[in-house]
């Protein structure tokens, strides 16, 4: 019941943030300030419904170094956008075809600040986190990352590869981001990181949903295997292979460090629950 009652309440700031955001697209300083509010005003809502509904402090959105947290990760996700960007273009891919506009960029600074922290708070913040409770963490990341890559379906020019690819590459790596760090703010630079560099810096395809107006002006071509074709770069083999070996590093980590909770433990943990009543 938690899961819905958060669920629900983040789903429609989302929903009116991002629509309000994509009505106005085409006025950058309003694109921003839209974006970056709705952000704030998910994360406050976020923070209120968990205290409420699990009487606890979301200590997983602590402001505490949220900043230097979410800027490593979105210099994490840019770079690990580069790289698989460089790596197309080496093999003729993509080529930079004149500048973009400093105006477009700033817009998608607001909207993808949007994208996310509501992604992220509610498929890493609640979905994610309140399934790894009952099942585990493999099943939990198994069964959101399908999730998050069946809601990209909807997208313009998504197609089943491009679904399957973000869910390994984003429902996947961003679960196992959460899981090593036990903070979304990791996640959400990374996952903001990633989408910025793709649409706000090389002018890519974002997810299936059409050319941005970045910084530069870029073009794909060539086999959609090599660029991801209408789906963009996340749907190249090279998005798929970084991400998960950068995925396989996050699971390493949270191994290390003890926060990857196994089955057994969340059935042993059930199993006290029940002999202590």
């Amino acid at each position: 019941m938690r899961l819905v009652k958060q669920f629900v309440a983040v789903a429609v700031v989302a929903f009116a943030g991002n629509a309000g955001v994509s009505a106005v697209q085409g006025n950058a300083l309003l694109t921003l300030i839209l974006g970056v509010a709705t952000a704030a005003l998910a994360l406050f809502v976020y923070a209120r419904v968990v205290r409420w509904s699990e009487r606890r402090d979301p200590v997983e959105v602590a402001t505490a170094g949220a900043a230097r947290t979410v800027g490593r990760g979105a210099l994490i996700g840019a770079g690990l956008f580069a790289a698989v960007i460089v790596n197309i273009a080496f093999m003729g891919g993509y080529r930079i075809d004149g500048m973009g506009s400093m105006m477009g960029a700033l817009g998608l600074v607001g909207f993808m600040a949007a994208a996310a922290v509501t992604e992220e708070l509610l498929f890493r913040g609640i979905l994610f986190r309140i399934v790894e409770e009952r099942l585990g963490t493999w099943l939990a990341l198994t069964l959101t990352a399908a999730v998050f890559g069946l809601v990209h379906l909807v997208n313009p020019h998504a197609d089943l590869w491009g679904a399957t690819a973000i869910a390994i590459e984003a429902g996947g790596m961003l679960a196992a981001c959460y899981a090593a760090t036990r903070t979304l703010w990791l996640p959400i630079g990374l996952h903001f990181g990633w989408n910025f560099a793709a649409a706000g810096i090389f002018g890519a395809e974002v997810s299936g949903n059409g050319a941005s107006d970045g910084l530069l002006h870029g073009v794909t071509s060539g086999p959609a295997a090599l660029t991801g074709g209408a789906f963009g770069p996340e749907g190249s083999v090279y998005a798929v292979v970084f991400c998960t070996l950068l995925t396989i590093v996050f699971v390493w980590l949270a191994h290390r460090r003890g926060t990857w909770i196994p089955r057994r433990r969340v059935a042993a943990a059930g199993e006290d629950a029940r002999l202590s009543r």
